[in-house]
């Protein structure tokens, strides 16, 4: 065999190492981990690692390109932000149609910068630029060190001197490397919310999507669990939580290549929504956020409640009122004196506030039904002859809060609403109109319809300065998607879907510009819109119309990987067979409130909702601001097990519940392992609401350590006669 020149040897030596002094590397990093790129010889970033956090951060310079991330035939697959139409193979992140027509972009890395925002939150803007034309593209990865979080977000500049359009403009654009990738993902519909599926990854992608315009969660959410290597697990493997910020049409992409990588692709779905981007203009895209943990889910949600909690639900540290809604005991046919007597009761129950929900507005078309009024935001002279003012006062003589149902992005054919503004509204004209609940979807993309719908809660405050909580439903869908205004302005309708939803966050942005402190539910229908953007301007969400107690446990339990229990709405109704204290205790994972007749409860029933009331009180702080602990899982047990424990270790709940009754069924047949404790403290386990004169069977006056709470376990007693155990758990001082 002829040996080669060692002048060629040579080369071959030296090439990679001039390559490797003058490639840029770029390193994001939480307490945890190490997200790094790196560019190419041809200036092209690419991502070369997303782990556990490297000790030496020198050390990032020697990590190789990973060995299965190029090919000559597929093209280079790990792009920081993949362009379409030039030398990539793979599913873009961005796709743009130049001024001249082009279809194909390139971006070569210009540079990266970081700057701190405090100690513990940092910003990385990276700078990505088309050779040829003139588009620039910043990414921006905003990461919360303690918390292991990245919230990542991409800015598009056009610089050119005509319009491009923007067909496809993603938010975010990772890259995996595994063996094997396992995704769960959520599914169902109304009252049937977050139904987890969890599948291997293979070759192909696997899309989660929404094309509903508003109240786009009520098929599947943009959340998701990645886990790599082996199905995800509590407290152990490495995996991935994922949220998207966006409350409009969504679509999330995991695309496993040739090579076996999993590619991650996610933002604004591009359905229908080419956006034309006007020369020197920007387009600012939702965030993603994501937490990676190295130890199970378990961590990755608390650290993603830690970070809501701090971060981005509005008032996350703070408390939350309980409250009686007046929905399932009067539904529409209520009057004034009706409600004040509901008032009292709400007073006698023990809760905060009363919420008035659906049915108070509209006179010329009286909302007696779901079939009308909805757009008329005035007191409906019959059933409310002296106002709300007169309402909010006999609540506050009675000592409780008054809050109030919304609805304020939609209106029924059948209102004057409707009759006066035709052109606000979201229709086709030469189409016959198509109703959800009755009711159409008001044209957010037009600033006079924003000023109208801020108006609506702004009169409602001017009028009402006491009035202390805002509901804010969402149920319908959006057909016929067309703008009025976008037309007269001579605009594509292909901006309808952005716009109406940059239309939403513009009038809460003025709502809470104004009124900063006012807690609001985001209700939605339930479920229909929960994401870390549409939670920055509220205090909670409604996370299902379906408030059967053991539905709600499996739905809550899912809920619970992304969301904390501060902003998760829990209500006592009288759906489903199980009793008051089965349903009071699955509503205390979170925050409870009541939607029951009070006076149907017997003097047993009151006098355990009332005690069950104040203990909630007592352990609101563990609930609320606490870290949480998945025990044993409903989906593979008889029973449910879950607990939360104070950040100082001295306070702990452990809520358990029977979600499979067989004959004979004995559902914890050994002690449940706790976690969370201090090892070295002593705690005492007591059971609390106990109905009527039962007894508690478990023993409250032993003192076990922490270390043998978490390593032995402890036993609730869980069967057929004890449905629902709740423990407190107390360190001894």
């Amino acid at each position: 065999m002829k040996r080669k020149p060692l002048l060629w040897i040579l080369c071959l030596w030296i090439a990679p190492q001039l390559y490797a002094q003058q490639a840029t590397i770029v390193q994001i990093e939480t307490k945890s981990n190490s997200l790094i790129f790196k560019s190419d010889e041809n200036k092209r970033l690419r991502t070369i690692y997303f782990g556990k956090k490297l000790q030496n951060k020198e050390e990032a310079k020697w990590i190789p390109t990973p060995s299965k991330s190029t090919d000559d035939n597929s093209g280079i697959c790990n792009a920081v932000y993949t362009p379409s139409g030039s030398w990539s193979m793979f599913e873009p992140a961005i796709n743009i149609t130049h001024a001249d027509g082009n279809i194909s972009t390139e971006l070569l890395f210009q540079s990266a910068q970081e700057q701190k925002e405090s100690e513990n939150v940092s910003l990385t803007t990276i700078l990505l630029k088309d050779p040829v034309y003139q588009t620039e593209v910043r990414l921006f990865y905003k990461t919360y060190i303690q918390e292991d979080v990245i919230e990542q977000w991409t800015e598009i500049k056009n610089l050119e001197k005509g319009t491009i359009t923007l067909q496809k403009y993603a938010s975010a654009n990772l890259y995996l490397n595994a063996e094997k990738f396992y995704l769960t993902n959520y599914y169902g519909n109304w009252a049937q919310e977050m139904r987890p599926k969890e599948m291997e990854l293979t070759g192909g992608i696997k899309v989660l999507d929404s094309k509903l315009g508003t109240r786009t969660n009520l098929f599947e959410p943009p959340t998701f669990t990645i886990a790599l290597n082996k199905a995800s697990a509590e407290d152990e493997g490495e995996v991935l939580l994922g949220n998207l910020g966006w409350s409009g049409n969504f679509k999330i992409e995991f695309e496993v290549d040739p090579l076996h990588n999993l590619r991650l692709i996610a933002g604004i779905n591009p359905h229908a929504s080419a956006y034309p981007l006007a020369s020197n203009a920007s387009f600012k895209t939702p965030s993603l956020i994501y937490t990676l943990s190295q130890h199970g889910k378990g961590l990755a949600s608390r650290n993603f409640h830690n970070w809501a909690r701090k971060y981005r639900i509005l008032d996350g540290t703070g408390d939350r009122l309980t409250l009686l809604n007046n929905w399932e005991a009067t539904y529409f046919d209520f009057d004034q004196n009706k409600l004040t007597n509901l008032f009292k009761d709400g007073k006698k129950l023990g809760v905060d506030m009363f919420l008035l929900d659906d049915g108070w507005f509209a006179n010329k078309y009286p909302r007696n039904g779901d079939n009308a009024g909805l757009g008329d935001w005035e007191e409906n002279r019959k059933k409310l002859p002296d106002g709300l003012g007169y309402l909010i006062k006999e609540a506050q003589n009675t000592g409780i809060k008054f809050g109030i149902w919304l609805e304020p992005e939609m209106v029924n054919p059948k209102s004057e609403l409707y009759e006066k503004h035709p052109d606000w509204v979201v229709k086709q004209v030469q189409r016959p109109e198509h109703y959800f609940r009755n009711q159409l979807v008001l044209d957010l993309a037009n600033p006079k319809v924003q000023d109208y719908v801020f108006g609506v809660v702004d009169n409602l405050f001017t009028k009402n300065p006491a009035l202390a909580f805002i509901k804010w439903d969402c149920n319908a869908v959006i057909f016929n998607a067309n703008s009025a205004f976008l037309q007269s302005q001579g605009q594509s309708q292909s901006r309808f879907y952005v716009d109406y939803i940059r239309g939403l966050y513009s009038v809460l942005e003025r709502i809470r510009a104004k009124y900063p402190k006012v807690p609001m539910m985001l209700c939605s229908g339930g479920g229909g819109r929960v994401d870390y953007e549409a939670l920055k301007y509220f205090t909670e969400f409604w996370p299902s119309d379906n408030t059967e107690p053991l539905e709600r446990i499996f739905i809550q339990w899912n809920y619970s990987y992304y969301f904390p229990a501060i902003a998760t709405c829990n209500h006592v109704t009288d759906w489903g067979k199980q009793p008051l204290k089965f349903r009071i205790d699955v509503a205390m994972m979170g925050k409870m409130g009541f939607d029951i007749v009070v006076e149907h409860l017997n003097a047993e029933e009151l006098q355990f909702a009332q005690t069950a009331i104040q203990n909630y009180n007592k352990l609101k702080p563990a609930i609320l601001q606490g870290d949480q602990y998945r025990l044993v899982d409903p989906y593979t047990h008889d029973f449910a097990s879950l607990m939360y424990v104070s950040t100082d270790k001295n306070q702990a709940v452990m809520f358990n519940y029977l979600v499979s009754n067989r004959y004979e069924s004995t559902a914890s047949p050994k002690p449940v392992v706790l976690k969370g404790l201090d090892p070295n403290k002593k705690y005492r386990i007591q059971e609390i609401n106990l109905f009527g004169n039962k007894k508690s069977s478990l023993n409250s006056n032993t003192e076990y350590s922490g270390s043998y709470l978490m390593t032995v376990g402890y036993n609730p007693e869980v069967n057929s006669g004890r449905s629902s155990v709740i423990l407190e758990i107390g360190a001894v001082k």
